[in-house]
């Protein structure tokens, strides 16, 4: 008779223990069963199996032929079983697995490397990478599961279609300024006190950089040099060559050599700063521990 499909853990669990004792009352009282359950299972996967696995004898039970194949099979299975439960519990525990986090270059100055760094130190075990990029590209590559989770912002309130938004901070602005500056000190800074004055951007086109915002009220900001990587930027401020703007996401990250002052936000409104995760998919137990770690995170 062919074999079934439908040979259960269970049973061979039971099988086994009965060919290592030799006895339906061994393996009983090993496995906590009565002896006529042990009788019945046995009988079960002898029909699964299509064959006779044990001769019943006066004194125990012997193996037949096919139940000494079946042995080795068996145990493979349990232990590959086993070998499964013990694999899903390290996930669940966070004793192995993996976290793939994406983050803009804001989050990435101080948010993101602080949420890692607590991270590690409760989880050593979990292997950890970061992506940097726009907005858009992160929200791309959580769509298409490359990364688990990511830290993205826009300029106000925001819905993607299949991708979950969950608040996370608001994302202030400041302009850096050199130390000595005639707003070096100020409580707060409006737009009308930087006319005239040099900005240090991203870009030559201001719609592409963070000073976007200030063009809906009139502003028109001279960008005298262009630089994308924050150091840079921070460096020609400090050295006198114009001013810049620094979200408070980055501002632990800044050198003590610069001098900051808060943006009045009715002129720049705080950038809306989400966790993005991929609708209807179940975070990872290190996606999860992590989110909660970086929702715990100060915003400066």
């Amino acid at each position: 008779m062919p074999v079934s499909h439908d040979l259960s853990a269970s049973l061979f669990r039971v099988f086994v223990e009965v060919a290592r004792v030799g006895s339906f009352t061994a393996a009983a009282s090993t496995l906590g069963y009565t002896q006529s359950a042990i009788s019945r299972q046995i009988s079960a996967l002898e029909d699964e199996a299509g064959t006779a696995l044990f001769d019943r004898l006066p004194r125990g039970v012997r193996l037949t032929e096919p139940g000494r194949r079946l042995v080795p099979h068996a145990q493979a299975v349990l232990e590959r079983l086993d070998a499964a439960r013990r694999d899903l519990a390290d996930l669940a525990e966070l004793a192995t697995g993996r976290l793939r986090v994406g983050g803009f270059a804001t989050a990435d100055a101080a948010l993101i490397p602080r949420a890692i760094a607590a991270f590690r130190l409760s989880y050593p075990e979990v292997s950890v990478t970061l992506r940097e990029g726009y907005t858009p590209s992160l929200i791309a590559l959580v769509a298409s599961g490359d990364v688990d989770l990511a830290v993205v912002s826009f300029p106000e309130r925001h819905h993607i279609d299949g991708i979950d938004l969950v608040k996370l901070c608001d994302d202030h602005m400041f302009v850096a300024v050199p130390i000595g500056h005639r707003l070096d000190g100020a409580r707060h800074v409006r737009l009308s006190d930087l006319v005239g004055e040099t900005w240090i951007a991203g870009s030559n086109r201001p719609e592409d950089t963070l000073i976007s915002s200030c063009l809906r009220t009139g502003f028109q900001p001279h960008i005298g040099f262009v630089a994308r990587d924050w150091m840079a930027k921070q460096g020609l401020v400090a050295a006198g060559m114009g001013i810049t703007l620094i979200p408070s996401l980055a501002v632990a990250a800044v050198r003590r050599d610069i001098s900051l002052v808060p943006l009045h936000p009715d002129d720049i409104a705080p950038r809306q700063v989400y966790t993005a995760a991929a609708s209807g998919f179940t975070l990872s137990p290190a996606a999860q521990a992590f989110l909660a770690i970086l929702r715990r995170q100060p915003v400066e």
